[in-house]
C-alpha cells in the first residue's frame, strides 16, 4: 500500500489505494529472461537411449582395396582405371572371388550423391556388401589435407567430426 504525502486536513495521513507497477514489471522482466535463457536448454529432438557398443576394433587388412570415384565419374581401383561393366570381374580376380572382403570407397567431393549410389548399387550387385566410406579426418587445420588409409574399425570417417 501507498501513502500519500500531502498534507492532511484533518493531521492524518490517509492511505492511497493505487497499485505501485514498478516491482511488478521487474519481476516480469526477470522472469522473462528466465525464460528465454531455459527454453532452449529444455528442448530436445529426439530422446533416445543409446546402447552401449562394444565392439573390438577390426584388424586393418594388410593390402585394402580402394575403388575411387573421380569428380568425371570414371572408377579406379587402387591406381588402376576401371570400366564400370568391368567392375565385378575386376574385384572377384583382386579378391579371389572373396565377396566378404571390405571394399573401400572414396570419392571426389564433387561426386553427386546420386553418382555414389549408383557405384555402391554396382558393388551391392557384384555381391560386395560390406562398403567402408572414406573421408578426411578433420584435424582443425585449414588447407591442410590427410591422405591417411581409413579407418581400422571399418568405420565411416566423416568430415567435420573426430574418430573415438
Amino acid at each position: 500500500m501507498a501513502v500519500s504525502l500531502k498534507e492532511p486536513q484533518d493531521g492524518d495521513l490517509g492511505e492511497v489505494s493505487d497499485i505501485n507497477v514498478t516491482p511488478f514489471i521487474d519481476v516480469i522482466l526477470v522472469l522473462l529472461i528466465i525464460f528465454m535463457v531455459a527454453a532452449p536448454l529444455s528442448t530436445v529432438d529426439v530422446a533416445v537411449d543409446l546402447p552401449v557398443s562394444n565392439a573390438k576394433q577390426q584388424p586393418r587388412p594388410d593390402k585394402p582395396i580402394f575403388l575411387t570415384v573421380r569428380n568425371d565419374l570414371s572408377l579406379t581401383l587402387g591406381d588402376d582405371p576401371l570400366a564400370r561393366n568391368a567392375l565385378q570381374a575386376t574385384l572377384d580376380q583382386r579378391t579371389s572371388n572373396d565377396r566378404e572382403q571390405r571394399i573401400f570407397l572414396r570419392a571426389d567431393q564433387a561426386v553427386s550423391y546420386g553418382e555414389l549410389m549408383k557405384v555402391m548399387n554396382l558393388l551391392r550387385d557384384a555381391g560386395y556388401l560390406k562398403i567402408a566410406l572414406v573421408g578426411l579426418e578433420d584435424t582443425g587445420q585449414v588447407g591442410t589435407t590427410d591422405t591417411s588409409a581409413p579407418t581400422t574399425d571399418g568405420s565411416v570417417a566423416v568430415p567435420g567430426t573426430a574418430r573415438p
